[in-house]
């Protein structure tokens, strides 16, 4: 009788926390969705702010060509601040550019004081070593942690344009003209999408030409997809002819396309996190085993062979990083 009294007390309890967890889990999810359905545009129109004050917040991460500065600084500058605005960072590019080379001067600066009053001399090739570690740590991981963030943004928005399509499709057959279908999906698409639709909204409310602002939207997440939405409109605003129907198609190439694209990427899953691996695995190492054992490198980095062998790793290192990104970059 004991037992059977202590077993139903235990699933009494058992069963209380079960019914208490799952309130507050499902209290959380909604939460949750609740906030991801208000999209960025949305919640700073709550606050009251203006268009154009909007439209200056969400483009400030907006990448700019500097065409004075030398094709071999100019184009890895663009790239970075283009992979800084797709991740969707609160801070502007030049403000994480100015954290990362002050976390590197910090990196490179510290253990040389560290090393003034030690046995060891502050030679050329430690200067290098510690370099090396400051680069890793200030500007490649950080670098290497943005691009995933914009990766992952960037599928979403592939994955949003579809259910973005079928909305504008819906709104036109239903009678609503260009501009407030547009507007539709500023209101019903979560972000990155919804923002970005607002941000286009808000430009042809200024008076720029849709086609022309669904191009920058284009450039702006390298779409092809948007692309071939706006060589649409474009025929369709020239030759005429039933733009639902148009746009209907493309929905369903760019689906059949998106499905092809996950076939491609499943079958060379493995290529793709070998080249990951292999990117990541040496720089780890690196930094792993000098915080670990640092006599192991700066034992030797006093000798010329070290900082010749040193300078070669890192310029085949480069050469391999290069040639893995282009083995796993698959266009289809």
């Amino acid at each position: 009788m004991d037992t059977i009294l202590r077993l139903g007390i235990l699933l009494a309890i058992f069963g209380s926390i079960f019914a208490i967890g799952q309130l507050v889990l499902n209290s959380a999810w909604a939460r949750n969705a609740q906030t991801r359905a208000v999209n960025k545009r949305l919640s700073l129109i709550k606050m009251g702010h203006e268009r154009d004050e909007i439209i200056a917040m969400l483009r400030k991460n907006m990448p700019s060509y500097d065409s004075n500065l030398p094709g071999f600084i100019g184009r890895p500058l663009h790239h970075m601040q283009k992979t800084i605005a797709l991740s969707g960072s609160p801070l502007t590019a030049s403000q994480i550019m100015l954290i990362m080379l002050m976390v590197t001067a910090i990196v490179l600066v510290v253990p040389l004081v560290l090393l003034w009053g030690s046995e060891y001399q502050i030679t050329a090739g430690v200067i290098l070593l510690l370099l090396a570690i400051a680069v890793c740590i200030g500007y490649l991981l950080p670098l290497m942690f943005l691009n995933m963030i914009a990766d992952k943004r960037k599928k979403k928005v592939e994955e949003q344009f579809p259910i973005a399509l079928d909305t504008f499709v819906s709104a036109l057959r239903a009678g609503h003209p260009i501009a407030s279908a547009l507007q539709l999906l500023t209101t019903e698409m979560e972000d990155p999408i919804g923002s970005e639709f607002g941000l286009v909204s808000d430009e042809v409310s200024y008076g720029a030409e849709l086609t022309d602002a669904l191009s920058e939207m284009a450039e702006r997440w390298d779409n092809e997809d948007i692309r071939m939405f706006v060589v649409s409109l474009s025929v369709q605003s020239e030759t005429g002819g039933n733009l639902a129907e148009i746009l209907q198609n493309l929905s369903e190439v760019i689906r059949a396309r998106a499905a092809l694209y996950r076939k491609v990427r499943a079958l060379s899953s493995e290529g793709r996190m070998t080249g990951w691996i292999l990117s990541v695995l040496p720089i780890a190492a690196f930094l792993g085993l000098f915080t670990v054992n640092p006599e192991f490198y700066l034992s030797v980095a006093m000798e010329t062979s070290f900082i010749v062998g040193f300078i070669v790793l890192i310029v085949m290192y480069t050469i391999g990083f290069l040639l893995i990104r282009k083995m796993i970059d698959i266009k289809v």
